[in-house]
Order: structure tokens, then sequence, then C-alpha cells
């Protein structure tokens, strides 16, 4: 597969990153400028964000949990030259579980719902990880 092929989910990925992330600087100097939440408040990292602000917040946050087991492996499968075209559709469909995540995390955050799309986009990654350790191991 083309480098290209293989790094567009993950420059997709990245952009939903940088949407929240400028979705929650925005929310953040917007509760700040209003007053609503005073800077002493949350100078030393407290956790004194209004709710929807907490909620986009912890949304970006997530980002940089389970997704960095995606980059590494795609940082991993590309130079390597085990991404293929298995890997680039898991790439797909687990970036399509972020997005349905995130969607449902900074709208309705109905809990199980999300853990559900959580855990499938887990298990796409899991099956990413296997199939790229069978490739590299069975050689």
């Amino acid at each position: 597969m083309s480098a290209q092929a293989v790094l567009l989910p993950v420059f997709v990925l990245i952009g939903l990153a940088f949407a929240l992330l400028l979705g929650m600087a925005t929310m953040r100097t917007e509760t700040l400028k209003s007053g609503e939440t005073p800077i002493k408040d949350i100078a030393l990292g407290q956790s004194n964000w209004p709710l929807r602000t907490t909620q986009i917040g912890n949304c970006f946050s997530n980002q940089f949990e389970v997704p960095v087991l995606f980059y590494v492996l795609i940082a991993l499968a590309l130079p390597l030259r085990h991404a293929d075209l298995v890997i680039v559709v898991l790439s797909w469909v687990f970036v399509i579980t972020r997005f349905v995540h995130a969607g449902i995390f900074v709208t309705s955050n109905n809990v199980p719902q999300r853990g559900l799309v959580w855990f499938a986009g887990v298990l796409v990654l899991l099956a990413m990880w296997i199939y790229f350790a069978l490739r590299i191991l069975l050689v």
C-alpha cells in the first residue's frame, strides 16, 4: 500500500484531535472571559470547568489513550512494509469508531452507548495488532 493510503486515516484522526482541542480551547476561553470560571479556580489544574467544557476536554484527552496504540502500530507497520490493505481497512474502521465515540461523547454522552463504541474500536485495534504481529512473526 502507498504511504498516503496508510497515513490518511492517521491524518483524519489527528484532525479529530485538533478539532476537539480547538473546541475545548474556545469553550475554556469563553468561560474565562465571561467570568463563569474564575482563573483562580483553574490556575493549578483544578477541574473546575463547567460541565460542557469538561465534557469536550475529556473527549480531547481521550484521543491520547487508546489511539496511541493505533499510532504506534502504523509507525511500525509503515517502515517495516507490513501496512497492507487489511491494515488500511481496519484503520478506517478504527477511525470511524473514534469519530462515533467522540460524537457521542460531546453530544448525548450516553455512557453505555459510548462504551460500546469504544469497545468496538478496541476490538478492531486488537485485531490490527494481532494481524500485524502474526505477519511479523510468521515470515
